[in-house]
C-alpha cells in the first residue's frame, strides 16, 4: 500500500489514464468501499439519450467504472450501443476505467440464442487475446441470464483469462445472476460449498469476487453476503469484492435504491455495481446518482459527474 496511487473515487481522468491494472486495483482498495460501477448493455439500442452513449450517461451521473455487457468480439456491428466507437475511443469520452463482460456459458446450453450471440461474447482464447489490444481496463467473468452458466465454467475461464491476459489484467469473476439451473453465490438454496468456490476463483487468478446485492435478488440477505465478503477478504488479504445490484431492480425508484445501497454498505464490499436493466440498455440515471449519493456522498458524486476533462 505504499505506492503513490490516488483513490479511484477522487482520481481525475488524467490520473486514471496512467493507471496499470495493478494500480487500478490499489485505487479501488484505497477507496474503501465507495467505488460505483455501472453497466451498459450494448445490443439493446443506441442509447437512452440521443447523441451520447449510455456509458457517457452512466459516468455523468456518478459512475467511477463502466462495464460493457454483450460486447460482441466477432461482429462489432452488433455493438449498437457503442455508436461506432472503439473501446479506446469510448474511454477518451468517459475518462474512467472501462471493462468488458465476457460470458462463461455451458457449450451445450442454447436457451439464450434468441437474445444473445453467445459465441460472440464468450471468454474464448481468441477473444481473450484481443482484450489488451482493445484497451479494456478490466474484465468481468460470469454469465448473463439464460446462458446456462455454472460455477465450474467460471472457474475454468478465470484460469484461462489469467494465463492469456497476464498478471497485470484486473480480473473479476463470480456468480450473481443466471441462477435458474445453479443458484448464485449467497443463495441459501445453493447446493455447493460457497467458500470452496470463492477459494477456487481466487486461486484461479480472480482479483475481485462478484456477488449479488442483498435486497435486489430474491432470497439474498445482507448477513450471507457479508460473511462471504469477509471470507474473501481474509482468505487472501488483497482480494476485493463487488456486490451487484441488478435483477431489474436497477429500474426501480430511488427510495428502493437508497435502501439497497445501505444494505450493500453493511456487507463491506469494495465495489458497488448497478446493472443495465433500466431502459435502452442503461440503468435509470437517477438511480446511478442515488446509489452514488448513498455510497460515497454528494461531494464525491459531484466530482465524478464534473471531472470528465480533468
Amino acid at each position: 500500500m505504499t505506492k503513490n496511487i490516488v483513490r479511484l473515487i477522487s482520481a481525475s481522468g488524467s490520473e486514471i489514464k496512467k493507471m496499470s491494472g495493478r494500480d487500478l486495483k490499489l485505487a479501488v482498495q484505497k477507496s474503501e468501499g465507495r467505488v460505483i460501477l455501472a453497466q451498459h448493455l450494448l445490443f439493446a439500442g443506441e442509447g437512452l439519450v440521443r447523441g451520447v452513449t449510455n456509458s457517457e450517461l452512466n459516468k455523468a451521473f456518478g459512475a467511477d467504472m463502466i462495464l460493457l455487457n454483450t460486447f460482441n468480439f466477432d461482429k462489432p456491428q452488433k455493438n449498437i450501443g457503442m455508436q461506432g466507437l472503439t473501446v479506446s475511443e469510448l474511454k477518451t469520452k468517459v475518462n474512467v476505467p472501462v471493462g468488458i463482460y465476457l460470458g462463461c456459458p455451458s457449450e451445450h446450453f442454447n436457451e439464450d440464442d434468441k437474445i444473445y450471440d453467445k459465441n460472440g461474447m464468450l471468454a474464448s482464447e481468441e477473444h481473450l487475446k484481443m482484450i489488451n489490444k482493445l484497451g479494456a481496463d478490466f474484465i468481468v467473468l460470469g454469465g448473463n441470464p439464460g446462458t446456462g452458466t455454472s460455477i465450474k465454467d467460471i472457474i475454468k475461464y478465470t484460469k484461462l483469462s489469467r494465463k492469456i491476459c497476464g498478471t497485470d489484467m484486473f480480473i473479476f469473476s463470480g456468480k450473481w445472476e443466471d441462477g435458474v439451473d445453479e443458484k448464485v453465490l449467497g443463495d441459501p438454496l445453493a447446493s455447493y460449498d460457497e467458500k470452496e468456490v470463492i477459494k477456487s476463483l481466487i486461486d484461479a487468478g480472480a482479483d475481485v469476487i462478484d456477488l449479488p446485492a442483498p435486497g435486489s435478488r430474491s432470497g439474498i440477505s445482507t448477513e450471507r453476503i457479508q460473511k462471504l465478503i469477509y471470507f474473501a477478504h481474509t482468505y487472501k488479504p488483497d482480494v476485493l469484492t463487488m456486490s451487484f445490484l441488478d435483477s431489474s431492480v436497477e429500474g426501480a425508484d430511488i427510495d428502493t435504491i437508497r435502501e439497497i445501497a445501505l444494505k450493500i454498505k453493511e456487507t463491506g464490499t469494495d465495489i458497488v455495481a448497478i446493472g443495465d436493466g433500466g431502459f435502452a440498455g442503461c440503468p435509470s440515471p437517477e438511480n446511478i446518482q442515488q446509489l452514488s449519493f448513498s455510497i460515497k456522498g454528494k461531494p464525491y458524486t459531484y466530482f465524478r459527474m464534473a471531472s470528465t476533462n480533468r
